[in-house]
């Protein structure tokens, strides 16, 4: 069994992405790993070439400034790296996405159980996503729980959207549990920083038309925000100690917006029912 990794980056240190720590979480698991590097305003190059690992293949990827429509550059430059691919299965990590290498067995043996079933397609992962502080965590209906990370290779798998989720001749690939988690770490750094990169990300969004709020950015108290009881991935450690801010996920009740009060419906009804309202998914789950 062979496994390519794969990412893409752009403006690692400009927008705060620990992309180090990602690559690093996942090179363990890969024979490979495919690195496609955007034209950048700081040392981002420099930064993976330091890495001096044998296992990664770095490549030029120019990011079109033009395109600035539904975040759709992200899915063309992950495409771009997803067929430099090698490996009969191709994992792929988002530049702020980090694997606990508590997993690592789990994952393994799921791919390798999985290889000679055709009509698993891809494998999915559990989400933990980071909001405000190292210490925080957004468990709320508008954050997606689960998401699809590996997929087979030579089957036309291809990344859509924002590169979020993938799909399989345009339809949603099916996918088996693979028992591991992805530690996003997006919405987690210096509110500065969050400032920054949100106002480099929203341009591949919707372009240049933002205000000086970005310079303004502070971290909002929402339902659904939960103090983190686990571990990090060990590569994290210096990130999360470094952390310099304070952020508290209490808010009372009578500052709840009607976001609030909608997530905590869809809490009790899930609850009850097991069924979560309204969740997408980028994936059919083979049962």
């Amino acid at each position: 069994m062979r496994i390519s990794g794969l990412t893409v980056i752009r403006n690692a240190q400009i927008m705060g992405y620990p992309v180090i720590p990602s690559i690093k979480s996942l090179l363990p698991l890969v024979d490979e790993m495919i690195v496609g590097v955007g034209q950048s305003d700081d040392q981002t190059k420099d930064l993976i070439a330091g890495l001096n690992d044998p296992k990664i293949k770095m490549f030029d990827s120019v990011w079109d400034t033009q395109k600035t429509k539904g975040g759709l550059i992200l899915s063309e430059k992950t495409n771009e790296a997803l067929k430099r691919c090698t490996g009969d299965w191709c994992f792929y990590l988002q530049a702020d996405e980090v694997l606990h290498e508590q997993d690592f067995g789990l994952v393994h043996k799921s791919m390798e159980t999985h290889l000679k079933n055709p009509q698993v397609e891809g494998l999915l992962f559990k989400y933990i996503h980071f909001y405000g502080s190292y210490e925080v965590i957004a468990t709320a209906r508008n954050w997606y729980r689960n998401e699809v990370r590996i997929v087979r290779n030579g089957i036309g798998a291809e990344s859509v959207g924002d590169a979020q989720g993938f799909r399989v001749h345009g339809q949603k690939p099916r996918v088996m549990n693979s028992g591991g988690r992805v530690f996003h770490y997006g919405w987690v750094k210096p509110p500065q920083k969050m400032g920054e990169k949100n106002k480099h990300m929203f341009r591949w969004w919707h372009g240049n038309k933002y205000d000086d709020s970005f310079n303004h950015f502070a971290y909002k108290s929402s339902y659904g925000l939960r103090y983190f009881k686990g571990t990090h991935p060990a590569v994290m450690a210096e990130l999360v100690k470094s952390q310099n801010w304070s952020f508290s996920p209490q808010k009372g009740i009578a500052h709840w917006e009607w976001r609030d009060y909608k997530n905590l419906m869809s809490d009790a009804l899930e609850r009850v029912t097991g069924y979560r309202l309204g969740e997408h998914k980028n994936f059919v789950l083979i049962k």
